[in-house]
């Protein structure tokens, strides 16, 4: 009910205004909600379409080299035309550099961050290799044209991508020298055990087919099994597999 006056009349303007003012106020929240939510959806729409873009392109460059690679080619694979190509990229030449960098952030993502939580250094190695396996044989060939193609970039794109991919062999090559110190490791070098396995990984996008007879996971299962045999002792391979060795 509104106020009364002393002259009995009620008083009626200032809780209609109230109220008017907080519904202005909750529909201009709502509003802002709304456009925030449209632009997030905005925004991850965009994202994912990069995303495919970067995997077109990176198939393309990986199966014709990035010399023979037009933009056209790329755009004709997305159905795109070049003009709405042009939206997503700033050129040839800056589109591999981004390609790497989205390769290597999926690295980051999906070996190297849960990789991070793994507190055993054999169960930890198991992880990086099964999983960087699985990246490589998902065949969207980001990751690999790292390998092939980093000659083409300027020298400072070249410097930045060398040094993210010097991160991640620093990065394996201690769990390898972890494994080392606690006696677990086979007497190798742990430089050369690290090109090895990411020679190893990388080069799996060459001969892997997905109609083949063996699906993805069971290609990274054999890496696993060929990596850990021949990096790990006997001892802590069977304590990997639950087992005890029985030595004479």
């Amino acid at each position: 009910m509104g106020k009364t006056n002393v002259s009995g009349q009620v008083l009626t303007g200032v809780d209609q205004n109230s109220g008017a003012i907080g519904i202005s106020m909750a529909t201009d929240e709502s509003s802002m909600d709304n456009k925030q939510m449209k632009a997030q959806r905005k925004a991850a729409s965009s994202k994912e379409r990069l995303a495919e873009v970067y995997r077109a392109a990176a198939q393309i460059i990986l199966r014709k080299g990035y010399d023979a690679t037009s933009i056209n080619d790329i755009a004709n694979a997305l159905g795109m035309t070049k003009a709405g190509l042009y939206h997503y990229i700033n050129g040839k030449k800056e589109l591999l550099f981004d390609i790497m960098n989205f390769g290597l952030d999926e690295l980051e993502d999906e070996v190297v961050r849960p990789a991070q939580s793994i507190v055993d250094p054999a169960e930890r190695l198991r992880f990086i290799i099964a999983s960087h396996a699985r990246l490589v044989t998902r065949g969207d060939g980001a990751i690999t044209i790292l390998v092939d193609e980093i000659t083409a970039l300027t020298p400072q794109q070249n410097r930045k991508i060398t040094r993210r991919k010097r991160e991640h062999f620093d990065r394996l090559r201690s769990v390898l020298n972890e494994l080392k110190s606690a006696g677990m490791l086979q007497d190798v070098d742990t430089t050369v055990a690290t090109f090895s396995l990411l020679g190893m990984i990388n080069w799996l996008s060459r001969w892997f087919k997905h109609d083949g007879a063996l699906t993805d996971n069971q290609i990274a299962d054999e890496i696993v099994k060929i990596g850990l045999n021949g990096l790990l002792r006997p001892e802590s391979r069977a304590a990997q597999r639950g087992l005890r060795v029985v030595k004479e």
